[in-house]
């Protein structure tokens, strides 16, 4: 019998993996963030009499990441890690050419589902990778440091879609993607081995995704941690549609939008950094509750004091507060939502997590589509929707928590 270190090549020091893993999971952030600076033109060039149609560049390759992350897995575990990275690499290489020459928003978003599909493959895949190298303690601290660098991305990348239009036009962040991905695949390439030996890869079984998604249907926990994770992630992307226009039309702020979201991202990592120090102390439900609870109460003071005018001319600083606890909501939120889910799943671990993932993804999108298309120039309807969203949040958690006591 061959010793383990005979069928799989020894990794990269740990120090370039990280940081290849890093620059894998960025690819999906890159491609969302950096075109938020970009939707006022590419409303005026594609469908200016609609400019609100122009927000579906986002949610489109939100759409299609969803559906690739329901497949990418299972397929590498059936053919390898690397040849399913490169080749859904093509797939985003080729969808982004696709963007870059787009005549018509329809071609423009058929594109972006597609470059969507492409990026799971990075995000989903490189996850395996890690799982495939490391276990226990030792993969959750090399997690913890791709994650690090990884929550650097949506802050730089509104500056860098902004950059790029300074320089030529919004067509050219599509090349910028071009390079990224070419860089990164040529790095994996030349560098990184297989980390998913022939002998340990399994036929291609999209029954046991049936099986998976039958068991999870019949268990009341992962269905309400699923349904959370969904609506948590529509209060995600009904913000990046809006947030833009409500920077640029009603604050008056579209010049610098990319430098207060530099901002915003900023802060916001300190959800990740307090759900780590009292999650362990505290539990996963208790910190539900308690971020579910504080959004509700913040979107409620933020959508009353704009509606009734109590803030007056100072409503920009308790705007910016407000979404800075949205987006630390993600950190304090969507890992427990993970684990909650899977914490009596550990026998289907890879197919029920791949169709969480999937199902949590492409309902979020068709939840928030309608808040992006509802905007009028002002915060109030993606307020109104996210106050209903992290409601209905807050009741289902309390329901699994009275469920586990």
């Amino acid at each position: 019998m061959l010793a383990r270190g005979a069928l799989m090549p020894k990794p990269l020091k740990q120090r370039e993996f990280v940081a290849l893993m890093a620059m894998m999971f960025a690819t999906v952030s890159l491609a969302i963030d950096s075109m938020l600076p970009a939707l006022p033109q590419i409303a005026a060039a594609l469908t200016p009499r609609a400019p609100n149609l122009a927000q579906l560049v986002v949610t489109s390759f939100v759409f299609g990441l969803g559906l690739g992350t329901l497949v990418s897995g299972p397929l590498s575990d059936a053919f390898g890690r690397k040849p399913v990275i490169v080749a859904s690499g093509v797939i985003y290489l080729t969808a982004a050419l696709m963007c870059f020459s787009a005549s018509s928003l329809e071609t423009l978003l058929f594109a972006r589902v597609l470059q969507g599909i492409g990026g799971a493959g990075p995000r989903a895949v490189g996850m395996a990778m890690v799982r495939d190298l490391f276990k226990g303690r030792d993969m959750a601290r090399i997690v913890s440091f791709v994650m690090m660098i990884f929550t650097l991305m949506p802050a730089v990348a509104p500056l860098m879609g902004k950059g790029v239009m300074l320089i030529g036009g919004w067509r050219d962040i599509f090349l910028v993607f071009v390079l990224f991905s070419l860089a990164t695949n040529a790095w994996l390439m030349l560098r990184q081995p297989e980390t998913l030996p022939r002998p340990a890869r399994r036929p291609l079984q999209f029954g046991l995704l049936i099986a998976a998604g039958n068991e999870l249907i019949r268990h009341r926990t992962a269905l309400i941690a699923t349904a959370c994770q969904t609506l948590t992630s529509a209060c995600l992307f009904a913000t990046l549609s809006s947030i833009q226009g409500i920077f640029d039309q009603y604050f008056h702020r579209g010049e610098s939008f990319p430098l207060w979201f530099t901002v915003i991202a900023l802060c916001a990592i300190s959800g990740s950094f307090v759900n780590s120090r009292v999650v362990v102390r505290m539990g996963m439900h208790r910190v539900l509750v308690l971020t579910y609870l504080a959004q509700v109460v913040l979107t409620f003071v933020m959508l009353t004091g704009l509606a009734t005018g109590a803030f007056g001319g100072w409503s920009f600083a308790p705007f910016l507060i407000w979404a800075i606890g949205l987006f630390a909501m993600m950190g304090l939120t969507i890992g427990n939502l993970n684990a909650l889910a899977m914490e009596d799943l550990g026998h289907i671990a890879g197919f029920a997590a791949s169709l969480i993932t999937a199902t949590s993804t492409v309902g979020s999108v068709i939840l928030a589509i309608p808040v992006g298309q509802a905007f009028n120039g002002t915060p109030l309807p993606m307020l109104s929707w996210i106050l209903v969203f992290s409601g209905l949040a807050l009741v289902l958690i309390l329901q699994a928590r009275k469920r586990h006591g």
